[in-house]
């Protein structure tokens, strides 16, 4: 089968190592070594192509910036997607990665008579005007209902971004519900060395949403029962100022070493270096996440403590593959990494039943299989329409 796959988010480096663009490469992989011929169209590329995708052609797609883009922008960058659908050639099924403003593919998709599947990872109007503003919502909102309206599936990350998505009256195709996955091959169950410090881990962009106040509250917590303790950050972001702060105000920041940004094929290294990992997502607002972190640290074996929101609370059962501590204690989660460093074996079986279960059923070739199996089956379900192309001004 030949795939169109199509990031239009400036902000999504295809080749970067924020989840968002780990997320594209798994599927990206995934595809191809299913033996499908992959076609991607991007905004944004980042870092120099690894050496999967050195053969993977890639058209660039223009940007659109700002949160109020004029319509007349808006209508013109999608007519762009649209006509660079067109120019790559006959495909057998159009994947996108829903992004702000975009809407031309999954309506050229419904033009060209071939499969459009939407893939959903956050209500992004909602998240735009909670955490950016957003000057033009209504454009905004047009724009991802048209999405929605032409898309012939929706992929959801989430059962609550699958309910945003089906609260949508325009949304006509069905939602399905497919969480993140992992890459097997970048994970091996390696421990941290005889003899090292009692290692508390986190990776993933430093923002306020991660719970970054809490994750500095619980190793200070920690290192008061285990002094030798250290923290181990994996990521950068925005939030860390604020973080090192919180840090040298506990009085730990001697203890933590931060790795900053670091390439996905290096990440399976860090994550052997933690005797425990850290998700300690904050008790406010919606959690509609589906956290890629949990699920690389549950594939390389790392025993992880998660606040009890959303996903979590099916991903991980508790102190059966890991711990679940109410959202926003940093306390409840001090005691869970304490009872892991009083009992590190017991720690590791929970550890292992959770990668064997992770490897089993949340594979990016199993996830990804998951999915063309449903396009295919909605496409002969809801034929999609064939006819001049009538992509309107929104």
């Amino acid at each position: 089968m030949r795939i169109a796959y199509v990031c239009a988010d400036a902000g999504i480096p295809i080749y970067g190592s924020k989840g968002a663009s780990i997320h594209v490469q798994g599927v990206l992989r995934a595809m191809r070594r299913a033996g499908h011929d992959v076609v991607v169209l991007a905004a944004r590329t980042g870092d120099v192509p690894p050496a999967w995708a050195a053969d993977l052609g890639v058209t660039m797609l223009p940007r659109l910036g700002g949160d109020a883009p004029d319509p007349t922008a808006v209508t013109a960058h999608n007519h762009a997607i649209a006509a660079a659908l067109t120019q790559v050639g006959p495909v057998d099924l159009v994947y996108e990665r829903l992004s702000l403003w975009s809407f031309g593919a999954m309506e050229q998709a419904r033009h060209l008579g071939v499969p459009g599947c939407l893939e959903v990872n956050a209500p992004l109007v909602d998240e735009a005007v909670t955490h950016r503003g957003l000057a033009d919502r209504a454009t905004a909102d047009r724009a991802v209902a048209r999405s929605l309206a032409a898309a012939s599936q929706v992929i959801a990350v989430s059962e609550e971004v699958a309910a945003w998505a089906k609260a949508n009256p325009c949304t006509t195709g069905p939602v399905v519900v497919e969480p993140n996955g992992v890459d097997p091959a970048r994970f091996t169950a390696q421990r941290p060395a005889a003899g090292a410090p009692f290692t508390v881990g986190f990776i993933g962009t430093l923002k306020p949403w991660h719970g970054l106040d809490q994750l500095a509250d619980t190793f200070a917590l920690v290192k008061r029962r285990v002094p030798e303790a250290r923290l181990l950050i994996v990521g950068d972001g925005p939030g860390r100022e604020t973080l090192t702060a919180r840090l040298v105000w506990r009085g730990v920041a001697e203890a933590v070493t931060f790795t900053g940004a670091v390439p996905a094929e290096h990440v399976g290294a860090e994550l052997a270096r933690m005797h425990v990992a850290l998700a300690p997502y904050p008790a406010r607002g919606p959690f509609y996440f589906s956290p890629l972190k949990v699920v690389e640290c549950q594939a390389a074996g790392v025993p992880v403590v998660a606040s009890e929101v959303g996903q979590l609370r099916s991903l991980i059962r508790h102190r059966e593959t890991g711990w679940l501590v109410p959202p926003g204690s940093a306390r409840a989660m001090a005691l869970a990494c304490l009872a892991i460093h009083a009992a590190p074996a017991q720690a590791a079986t929970m550890a292992n039943v959770a990668r064997a279960e992770v490897l089993a059923e949340r594979s990016w070739d199993a996830v990804v299989d998951r999915i063309l199996t449903r396009a295919q089956a909605a496409a002969v379900r809801r034929p999609v329409t064939r006819g001049p192309q009538q992509l309107v001004a929104i």
